[in-house]
């Protein structure tokens, strides 16, 4: 069986109704429409038979809340997880997205913040880990700082970033012989012939 796991960035936040930065050390809830938000995914994942077995949030209110709605609309144990913390931003929090998209393109580190490079690396140690819950198919519950590494470093999708309750599959590519597979991602900007086999975009 290809291995295979998910990813889902949580509902809508207020600072994402604003416009503004919030890290992993700013921790917002969802609003009434980000938890229908999560609640709508959830049933579309479901529906789309996608055979997840376990969801696995970061410990954020807004993931752990995504997370929850989709273990129970799934009827699969729900597992917290620190790696899928949001990168911790300082004194970027409650910024203007407009205003700090030039310091993060400049690989700029937030005063009181985690650097880019610590923030990748915590992130592909995770997806390492996961190597004995691949079995499960399971469903990673996730920032948009997340999904922008998976997608981009893991993957090699740079430039796309996921909206609010945007699921898509992350798949194993076979490797050279003697050497390590790589990941593939069925994102919609990615080419049919790429895409991943799930098949899956929320």
């Amino acid at each position: 069986m290809t291995d295979l796991f998910h990813f889902v960035r949580h509902g809508q936040t207020e600072d994402n109704r604003l416009g503004v930065r919030c890290g992993g050390d700013r921790d917002v809830p969802l609003t009434g429409l980000g938890v229908e938000q999560a609640r709508r995914a959830a049933e579309r994942f479901r529906e789309a038979g996608c055979g997840c077995g376990l969801v696995i949030a970061g410990p954020l209110q807004r993931t752990a809340v995504t997370g929850a709605l989709f273990a129970e609309t799934l009827g699969v144990p729900l597992v917290g997880c620190d790696w899928l913390r949001e990168r911790a931003l300082g004194e970027w929090n409650g910024l203007p997205v407009a205003l700090t998209r030039p310091w993060f393109a400049a690989g700029e580190t937030p005063p009181g913040g985690e650097s880019e490079e610590e923030f990748a690396a915590r992130v592909l140690d995770g997806v390492a880990a996961l190597r004995d819950r691949l079995a499960d198919r399971p469903l990673l519950v996730g920032s948009k700082g997340v999904g922008r590494i998976l997608l981009h470093r893991l993957a090699g999708r740079p430039g796309v970033e996921l909206e609010n309750c945007e699921v898509v599959a992350f798949a194993r590519q076979p490797g050279p012989a003697g050497m390590t597979a790589g990941w593939r991602c069925d994102h919609p900007e990615t080419s049919a012939q790429e895409a991943g086999p799930a098949g899956f975009t929320a």
